[in-house]
């Protein structure tokens, strides 16, 4: 058997049997037995991918058999976020099949582990009233970040079905700007006077049965509700019930205002590795909400996810449930901006018409130089977005970074550029275009990594998002940099 949580601190050995109390004690102190760990360690429930791929088939040969009933006890035993992802891997049809039978039993977190076009479905499949019953069993931040996303009909007839309080809190929470953290603040926490000591908290904790189901820390607030200082739980529960709150709680509280964006709390939830943190009213001081670090991870993960897409010209939309006509519009208008991107750096390729008959060579020759700035361009970029998403790039650190991503591309310029002489000299027989694709090759991948690094923090300082905008400016300077020197360069010395 495995004995509950033990911390022994010494500077000289023990033998086992010193360290582990006996059977009478531990039940004596109230301790507990936990299950084995073996047993825990293979439990089959763990192997998600295995579940859920060998459920799948099952449960569309079920749905075409018309025997869907059958799995109720088999679907219904899945983790919230294991049944989303059956829920995403079904066709259209065959998930409005289940949650058509399953609907009045489905586990209310499953609303906010499915998303897009899934949760649509789940929607539009649900009766108005399971949807309200669905949505009261959930944390306010929960029923806020599955109605923030909702077209305007929806959201307005999903809210109208909710109790006033549940009402109320989700409008109160949608006045706030969107990725701000009024939006992402649970209403659910747990307060006391600041006054009170351990024993008066441990009977409020035990006696009221309307606490979160969850809570890491409680709050100590003063007359005006404003907080004061916060204690965790496991202080409470380690300290003597005579000890007041204020002699154990946190001496240095850190209060967020509502408007605070979300990318900001958690910059600061990483620095300071907090569990969770209270939220005040800007003007009054009043303790409004608490933001918890499962938010937080999920808003690493959304802005991680963000800043990927729009580096790539995708947006901020990822959502691989989408239909291929609603990704095609989304992707368009980015490609669009491309082209325009391309017809200028091609404009650059027509004032040397002249040249590139003259020297069919350079023809060949001149995608690999853009080819190669836009690459190394590339990951400068990436390695600068996500610094500047982390804040790390501070004025001095800043400049550290534009001259190390300068040296790095001048290292690899003069690498690329040997190679790249030798290569088109043995191939065209031919020295001087080889030094001039050298040279042009050189020029481009310093230039390469100077853009990749100032575009998005010039970006950055005009409050311009840098992952939306900096891969458009990139591709272009290193194109018409590459093209115009490589090209001024072969009109100069082989024309």
């Amino acid at each position: 058997m495995a004995l509950g949580p033990w911390k022994f601190e010494s500077s000289r050995p023990h033998h086992l049997q010193e360290l582990i109390p006996d059977r009478a004690k531990i039940i004596a102190q109230g301790v507990f037995m936990t299950e084995p760990i073996q047993a825990l360690a293979t439990s089959p429930d763990t192997d998600k991918a295995r579940t859920i791929e060998a459920l799948l088939p099952e449960l569309v040969e079920a749905i075409r058999a018309g025997q869907l009933e059958a799995m109720r006890a088999e679907v219904l035993a899945l983790h919230p976020a294991d049944l989303g992802d059956v829920l995403e891997g079904l066709s259209r049809d065959d998930r409005t099949a289940v949650v058509e039978v399953f609907g009045d039993q489905l586990p209310p977190e499953l609303l906010i582990e499915v998303e897009g076009v899934v949760l649509e479905d789940v929607l539009d499949t649900l009766d108005d009233d399971v949807i309200s019953e669905r949505l009261t069993e959930l944390n306010s931040d929960d029923r806020i970040d599955m109605l923030e996303d909702l077209d305007e009909e929806a959201k307005q007839r999903i809210l109208a079905n909710l109790p006033e309080a549940a009402r109320w809190a989700v409008e109160d929470a949608l006045r706030y700007p969107e990725s701000s953290t009024g939006r992402l603040m649970a209403r659910e926490f747990v307060t006391v006077p600041a006054d009170w000591n351990v024993g008066q908290t441990i009977d409020f904790l035990r006696a009221n049965p309307d606490l979160p189901d969850d809570f890491y820390d409680i709050y100590l607030v003063d007359e005006a509700y404003r907080p004061v200082g916060s204690v965790s739980v496991s202080h409470v529960l380690r300290t003597r019930r005579a000890v007041t709150l204020t002699d154990v709680a946190q001496g240095d509280l850190r209060v967020f205002p509502p408007e605070l964006d979300q990318e900001e709390l958690a910059h600061t939830f990483r620095q300071y590795g907090f569990s969770s943190a209270p939220v005040a009213d800007a003007e009054t001081g009043r303790l409004v909400g608490v933001v918890t670090l499962d938010d937080i991870v999920h808003v690493i993960d959304e802005e991680a996810e963000d800043d990927l897409m729009r580096l790539v010209g995708l947006g901020s939309v990822s959502d691989i449930n989408r239909s291929s006509l609603q990704t095609a519009r989304n992707r368009f208008i980015w490609l669009s901006v491309n082209l325009g991107t391309a017809v200028l750096a091609s404009m650059v390729i027509s004032l040397f018409q002249g040249t590139i008959r003259e020297v069919v060579a350079l023809a060949v020759l001149m995608p690999i130089v853009a080819s190669m700035g836009g690459n190394a361009g590339t990951q400068t970029l990436a390695v600068a977005v996500r610094a500047l998403a982390m804040k790390d790039l501070r004025a001095r650190k800043a400049v550290q970074f534009i001259t190390r991503e300068a040296l790095v591309g001048l290292f690899n310029g003069v690498g690329f550029a040997l190679v790249a002489f030798v290569f088109s000299a043995l191939w065209f027989q031919d020295v001087i275009l080889g030094t001039v694709i050298a040279v042009a090759m050189l020029i481009n991948l310093i230039v390469a990594g100077l853009s990749g690094t100032m575009v998005p923090i010039i970006l950055d300082r005009l409050k311009i998002d840098p992952a939306n905008a900096s891969a458009v400016f990139l591709t272009t300077i290193t194109d018409v940099v590459g093209f115009f020197v490589f090209l001024g360069l072969a009109a100069a010395f082989l024309v």
